[in-house]
């Protein structure tokens, strides 16, 4: 005779499992989201469909597997090894999500020339960190940081960035290319933004998106440019605030 399932005792255990892990998930979503993808950047940096990807791990599938191997039939020294299995399995796999996470969270928003570009960590040429000026030489956890890039002088140099950037890696990922935020970078973005009513080409609702972007930025409208904002995931502008010579807005928008 077949042993009767104890679907009870299934269903409390990954009822309890399923209340830890969100707990848990919670926990992250605040560590990305707050600290190293504040908004936008998870629309624009594709922290949101990683995050999505992470939490269908912690919050369905460990639950599911103690759901699955729950059995009280098996003896209490059985059934810690097998929910002691899942969680090794769960938290290892919560480890590498938030490692990808963290890998990926964005760390400089660069102009470079006519555009912004958002750089995450992983794109970043790592030993170039020591040639970059002083106080750019780390990594930022909380965000990225406004800099701007110059392009070099020297003949061979520029033909040798112009090399790596058909190859892949643009002036933006080369610290040692990288400037504070001063005024040189505020003049070159009152010369290179562009008007607004130029995005209003680039969908049926762009109207209503760069209104609310407006709206949220808290300016006139008529002190307000725009230049294309390029990330892995995204294309986005960034309002330019003219009187300012800084960023203060983004939308979901393509610009040329």
């Amino acid at each position: 005779m077949m042993p009767r399932l104890d679907l009870g005792s299934r269903l409390r255990a990954a009822t309890v499992h399923s209340l830890a892990s969100i707990a848990v998930a919670l926990l992250a979503l605040a560590l990305v989201f707050f600290v190293w993808y504040p908004h936008p950047y998870a629309h624009i940096a594709g922290g949101i469909d990683l995050f999505r990807v992470l939490v269908a791990v912690d919050v369905a599938l460990g639950p599911l597997a103690t759901f699955a191997v729950f059995d009280r039939s098996k003896g209490w020294p059985v059934l810690r090894k097998d929910l002691a299995v899942i969680l090794l399995l769960q938290t290892g796999a919560l480890l590498y999500g938030l490692h990808v996470l963290f890998e990926a969270r964005p760390v400089a928003l660069a102009l470079e020339h006519n555009r912004f570009r958002v750089v995450s960590a992983s794109e970043v040429v790592r030993n170039e960190l020591p040639s970059a000026p002083e106080g750019l030489r780390t990594l930022p956890l909380h965000g990225p940081r406004l800099l701007r890039t110059e392009v070099p002088s020297d003949e061979a140099e520029r033909m040798e960035t112009l090399t790596a950037a058909l190859a892949g890696t643009d002036l933006a990922q080369r610290p040692r290319y990288w400037r504070s935020w001063d005024e040189t970078a505020r003049a070159q973005l009152r010369t290179e933004a562009r008007p607004l009513d130029a995005l209003l080409r680039s969908a049926p609702d762009a109207a209503t998106v760069l209104d609310a972007a407006v709206a949220g930025t808290g300016l006139p409208r008529d002190r307000l440019r725009y230049l294309p904002l390029i990330a892995r995931r995204a294309e986005w502008v960034v309002l330019v605030d003219m009187e300012t010579g800084d960023p203060t807005g983004f939308a979901a928008l393509v610009g040329d």
